[in-house]
């Protein structure tokens, strides 16, 4: 029966559980992070309907326009261990409220840019690395709130983002037509200030086990909470030929002239008492655990993020000039990315519900998905008309969803470096995909322009897919070898007894000497 200590404090104060609550605050957390998701995602995801406006305002092209999210973007995961060091020092809320500021006040800004590098600086380093203090914190103490529920929980909250999509681009798109776009992305960076908000629910949790207490006797002798002797050692201080001095019996201390029977207690619960009786320091938090990059789990996993985001991007960039090649109209084109957005939501339910069942190997399932996704991939080159495009769609948007919303909460499992590590090892993860998000686009697009085709970009984003599912599969292998590893290292260490006598011992040939002499 799970217990909790009810403190008397303000509302900043952690809250306290005997174990992983499953629920309490961690709905409310739950809640904030689907609204986190919405208004940071969600608003780099919508961001398109800006495009052509800030390409005429400021006479630029089209790929420096796009320099603008990929900048974005690139802060945003590149800093992802600073977010972890400040979490980790003034705690999830205080960060997640600050990476909301920054958010508000680079897009704030930004409506008064005057050039595109206004804007690099503004939302791509500015609002980038508020996205990167209001996202990643959040979703790392959701996971703290919940155990069994975890993988549904978190990819439910995670459709934030899908529903941003559906709302705000045509919100946006018609705000645009009454005031303008600068007024519109003011009107933006004001409503993802309520981030802060979000921020302030950011309740801390501690985890504390509860321990047993033993009722002792009413007036047991001081002296009896010290001793150790079992029935063998048990010994007047006259047996002095066996070679141990025994001194801490109530019998043998000198002045105790009290007749006490001989104690039928086990040695185990004397021991219990004198553990207790001595609190261990508490060992201090680190401020980011590199301790991860020895973990050879953790280093597949994040060659697993590393490839695997090289196919998250494509379809989104590439789906509608596809279909505009292939003579579809705009309007139709547009169907087709909404279809996708709406199977992505389904994806993420779907696998948060099947990861929550149990017996189950969860990454195991990840690498099925990951495994379809790759297919999907491969599939869009081959479509060569409407339906046959809003089909790839459907299904690369439903597998997309079932792997973008487990990614990061699978490194709480056991099976790449478990919930006590969780904190350092996303910002490390998160840090090494910053790598493929910021060289993933120009590299699609290379190759687009080198081939004449945008068939190319489905293929390198499946080959980048393929490889991050090898990584993948390698994950498990490498975590229970790292584990047999261990155990066997620990067979090789005999288990000495928690032994007390030698120093006994020790007195005992000393005073031997000493009567010889």
């Amino acid at each position: 029966k799970m217990t909790v200590k009810v403190v008397k404090m303000p509302c900043t104060a952690p809250n306290v559980y005997t174990k992983v609550p499953d629920g309490g605050w961690g709905w409310t957390v739950a809640f904030a992070f689907f609204f986190v998701e919405a208004l940071t995602y969600g608003i780099i995801k919508s961001f398109g309907v800006f495009f052509n406006d800030l390409m005429e305002s400021f006479d630029e092209t089209n790929s420096r326009i796009s320099w603008i999210i990929s900048i974005c973007v690139f802060v945003q995961t590149f800093t992802a261990p600073l977010s972890t060091v400040l979490s980790n020092r003034f705690g999830h809320r205080l960060v997640v409220m600050a990476g909301g500021v920054l958010i508000s006040t680079g897009m704030v800004i930004a409506s008064f840019a005057r050039t595109v590098v206004d804007m690099y600086i503004t939302i791509g380093v500015i609002s980038g690395l508020g996205y990167c203090l209001s996202f990643l914190p959040t979703v790392t103490i959701l996971s703290q709130y919940f155990d069994k529920r975890r993988s549904l929980v978190t990819a439910v909250a995670s459709t934030g983002e899908c529903f941003a999509v559906f709302s705000f681009a045509p919100a946006i798109t018609a705000l645009k037509e009454q005031i303008g776009w600068r007024y519109s992305l003011l009107s933006v960076g004001l409503l993802q200030l309520s981030i802060v908000v979000c921020g302030a629910l950011l309740r801390p949790i501690v985890i504390k086990e509860q321990e047993e207490v033993k009722a002792q006797p009413p007036e047991e002798p001081a002296e009896t909470k010290y001793m150790l002797e079992n029935e063998q050692t048990r010994t007047s201080i006259e047996s002095i030929d066996s070679g141990v001095e025994i001194t801490t019996s109530p019998s043998n201390v000198p002045g105790s002239t009290k007749a006490e029977p001989k104690s039928e207690e086990p040695k185990e619960n004397v021991q219990v008492l004198v553990e207790n009786n001595s609190t261990p320091p508490e060992p201090k938090t680190k401020l980011l655990d590199f301790s991860v990059m020895r973990d050879y789990s953790f280093i597949c996993y994040a060659f697993f993020g590393l490839f695997a985001t090289l196919g998250f991007f494509a379809p989104s960039l590439y789906i509608i000039p596809l279909s505009l090649s292939l003579g579809i109209g705009k309007d139709h084109s547009a169907y087709i990315l909404s279809a996708m957005a709406i199977a992505e939501v389904f994806g993420r339910i779907s696998a948060g519900w099947v990861l929550n069942k149990k017996p189950i190997r969860k990454i195991y399932i990840e690498l099925i998905c990951v495994v379809l996704l790759s297919v999907a991939l491969f599939a869009f080159p081959f479509a060569s008309e409407f339906w046959g495009l809003m089909t790839c769609s459907v299904f690369f948007g439903f597998m997309l969803g079932t792997v973008a919303g487990t990614h990061i909460p699978l490194l709480a499992e056991d099976d790449v470096v478990g919930i006590a590590k969780m904190s350092s090892a996303a910002g490390v993860y998160v840090f090494i995909q910053s790598l493929a998000g910021l060289a993933g686009p120009p590299l699609a697009g290379v190759l687009v322009d080198t081939t004449q085709n945008y068939s190319s970009a489905f293929y390198s984003c499946a080959a980048g897919m393929v490889l991050g599912a090898v990584f993948l599969s390698l994950v498990r292998p490498c975590k229970a070898g790292l584990c047999r590893r261990q155990e066997s290292a620990a067979e090789v260490v005999p288990d000495l007894p928690e032994d007390f006598i030698e120093m006994d011992i020790g007195k005992a040939e000393n005073s031997g000497k000493g009567c010889d002499s």
